[in-house]
């Protein structure tokens, strides 16, 4: 299969059969993910890999409680069977790996101008070890989703799983075997986000 194949037929997998994912599979996958381009080369990521049932279930939970509270601010309310579905998407997953950002390595600026650039460096670069994990599950024939609800609720999750002030969850990557297959999703044409020269060019 080619990168070029690959990247098209990747698809979000949110539905896993019961069947275990190897250490050896978990490690390919997220030494691929190390592999990605970072600014500096600083690779501001950091991952915590979840397989445990009952630690899947904490932190799904507290996610759950988090967005309940969080929408209770604006006087709404989350149906039970939605958080059912968020529940069980999390519990259920063979495997959950909890992608973080780390500014420690990344370069210190004294304004909050600059340093709010070099932060967005680093989100810029955790992204690019996520597209390189996405690929490298489905190339081993695993399935996966990125979840980026760890943006909503970042006190609780580094609460559950006691991640270091310095380390900020930022999502969430679902992984297993496909228990489904996912449809085609409707993808822009070119002409609608590429531009020749300029803004006004549209590139067709």
């Amino acid at each position: 299969m080619s990168i070029k194949d690959a990247i098209k037929q990747r698809r979000s997998i949110r539905k896993y059969q019961a069947r275990k994912v190897t250490e050896e599979i978990v490690w390919e996958v997220l030494e691929a993910a190390g592999w990605a381009p970072s600014a500096h080369n600083a690779q501001p990521w950091r991952f915590i890999v979840l397989s445990e049932a009952h630690l899947k279930v904490e932190l799904a939970k507290a996610m759950a409680d988090s967005w309940v509270a969080d929408l209770a601010k604006d006087d709404q309310t989350v149906e039970d069977s939605k958080l059912k579905v968020s529940i069980e998407r999390f519990s259920n997953a063979p495997v959950l790996i909890v992608a973080c950002l780390t500014l420690e390595s990344m370069r210190k600026f004294p304004d909050e101008k600059r340093q709010g650039c070099e932060r967005d460096l680093a989100v810029q670069s955790l992204g690019a070890a996520l597209q390189n994990l996405l690929l490298a599950a489905y190339a081993d024939g695993l399935g996966a989703c990125w979840f980026s609800a760890p943006g909503f609720c970042k006190a609780t999750v580094r609460k559950v799983l006691k991640i270091p002030i310095t380390v900020e969850p930022q999502a969430i990557i679902t992984m297993g075997y496909p228990d489904e297959i996912a449809s085609v999703p409707g993808k822009k044409p070119l002409g609608e986000y590429c531009f020749l020269n300029d803004w006004g060019n549209s590139f067709s």
